[in-house]
């Protein structure tokens, strides 16, 4: 099921819409509700991340910045240690 969604946009956007509309021959309405999936998809995922992070944070199952950086230090080197947990 679709639903329709009225937006102002920038009229040099519209016209790069409209260009790429017709080269790749789909609708303005078809790449931008794809735009805004992508755009949704990835705010979702990032906004849970942070939100997982936040609660890691909150229960205090954090590493310090010492170890990451030490562990980070010993990359490429002979001696290479595991992530720090």
């Amino acid at each position: 099921m679709t639903e329709t969604l009225s937006i102002r946009i920038d009229s040099a956007i519209k016209q790069r819409l409209d260009a790429l509309a017709k080269r790749s021959n789909r609708s303005k309405s078809f790449l931008a509700a794809e735009a805004i999936a992508a755009y949704v998809e990835s705010e979702e995922w990032q906004l849970g991340e942070l939100n997982t992070g936040i609660a890691e944070l909150d229960a205090r199952q954090s590493i310090s910045h010492d170890k990451v950086s030490k562990w980070l230090n010993t990359w490429g080197k002979p001696g290479e240690t595991k992530a720090p947990r």
